[in-house]
């Protein structure tokens, strides 16, 4: 994802110039947020849409005045990976297109708790990691045709003409394209052991419905646990309705050596700014410490998360 970002603005760059503005927030992994801003160096402005910086929340409010005439294109996080809020992708894209710009979704975070119907969602680009989704170590990217034609090409010159091609200076990574083949099989086989028939779009759904639904009731007694607790600081939404099954809890202490201490527990967390410097720093969490981060998926069971608060008991 990181690679195809880095294209992705390259184009971008190439294609936009002096008195074009691109909005990008301070909520994204730097994946999605590095490489925008430095084409403020070749004349587009950059404009910051803001998290709230008690709670982390990307108030789609505070977009409305940043957009005008001049933005071409806006950038955001589907989920953020400190955060944890959902954002409400396929409203704010919407507001984006009447705004008459373009709209850049990082889902890295997003798709691992259910495969996204791009298409519902209407980003007209959706990155997100295959290796998030049970899959190899390859990037995914989705762009819309047209804009995708539009772009400068970034690939080999005889390559202009394919759009898949025309975004991978190399050429795909045939091995790792193939592999991906594999995921929607997983998605296939977990929805026939449930039961869930229809087309591809449809078993998707009923697969990620019911992910979600896992995930929600064993993430809720997490963060009423760690809400209850007055010695750290709980990221992000309270409820787990609206927020994805990644934690991030500033403890006010350096927060690697605790992720160390809970694996004996036969706990894995990490610790550290996870590549979320800026909506880190933005909450005021010293970036020394970093921040723990528990995360977990649909094969995460009630005794894990029962673990996990034993565990947080005797290390905290």
């Amino acid at each position: 994802t990181s690679q195809n970002t880095y294209v992705l603005a390259q184009a971008f760059g190439e294609m936009l110039g002096e008195g074009d503005a691109i909005v990008v927030s301070n909520q994204d992994h730097e994946a999605n947020a590095g490489v925008w801003r430095r084409l403020a160096a070749r004349g587009i402005e950059i404009r910051e849409w803001r998290i709230a910086p008690e709670s982390g929340h990307l108030d789609p409010a505070a977009l409305e005045p940043l957009l005008d005439d001049n933005v071409r294109l806006v950038i955001f996080p589907h989920v953020s990976n400190v955060v944890g809020e959902v954002n409400d992708v396929a409203s704010i894209c919407e507001r984006v297109r009447d705004a008459g710009a373009w709209s850049c979704v990082d889902g890295v975070s997003a798709a691992p708790h259910g495969l996204p119907d791009v298409g519902a969602l209407g980003a007209d680009i959706y990155l997100f990691s295959a290796y998030k989704t049970y899959g190899p170590h390859q990037g995914i990217m989705t762009i819309r045709r047209d804009l995708g034609e539009q772009l400068p090409n970034q690939g080999h010159a005889f390559n202009a003409d394919s759009l898949y091609k025309r975004f991978t200076p190399a050429g795909p990574d045939h091995a790792q394209v193939a592999a991906s083949a594999g995921m929607a099989d997983y998605i296939d086989a977990l929805a026939a052991h449930h039961g869930i028939e229809g087309g591809p779009r449809a078993r998707s759904a009923g697969v990620t419905a019911l992910m979600q639904a896992h995930e929600r009731a064993l993430l809720q007694p997490l963060l009423d646990y760690l809400s209850a607790r007055n010695d750290l600081r709980l990221l992000g939404p309270t409820q787990a309705a609206g927020r994805a099954a990644t934690v991030a809890v500033d403890l006010g202490r350096n927060a690697e050596d605790v992720a160390g201490a809970l694996a004996p527990h036969g706990i894995m967390a990490g610790g550290g700014d996870f590549y979320a410097v800026r909506p880190l720093e933005a909450l005021g969490v010293d970036l020394s410490n970093g921040v723990l981060r528990m995360s977990f998926v649909h094969y995460t069971t009630e005794n894990d998360v029962k673990r996990l608060i034993r565990a947080l008991d005797q290390v905290l």
